[in-house]
């Protein structure tokens, strides 16, 4: 078992910064992917981005050049540094945990919420 304990989540005005955190913990040497998903009322939970325990990373296209994700695995956290926000990318942020055998975890979510 994995658990997770988001960080960060808040209100900032469009053009602002926020800055995500997931700290896991649990069976942590099974962790293959981090990363982090939003999801919005009515609508489908839809990836933002991922990290490897390879450093490889994944982005969606509507974040990318704004959005960087970051982890340590000596401390089993993800952080998402969130720039340049936008009222779109308002949302709540679950954070997202997969094993090497697949099995996927998720966080509490975390409300963002942009203004213009």
């Amino acid at each position: 078992q994995v658990q997770m304990v988001e960080s960060g989540g808040g209100l900032v005005q469009a053009g602002g910064s926020l800055r995500l955190s997931c700290a896991a913990s649990g069976t942590t040497l099974s962790i293959d992917t981090m990363g982090w998903y939003r999801q919005i009322p009515g609508k489908q939970r839809e990836l933002v981005a991922t990290v490897t325990s390879g450093s490889s990373t994944n982005y969606a296209d509507s974040v990318k050049g704004r959005f960087t994700i970051s982890r340590d695995n000596a401390k089993n956290t993800v952080d998402l540094q969130m720039n340049s926000l936008k009222p779109e990318d308002t949302a709540v942020y679950y954070c997202y945990v997969r094993t090497i055998r697949w099995r996927v975890y998720w966080g509490q979510g975390t409300q963002v919420t942009v203004s213009s």
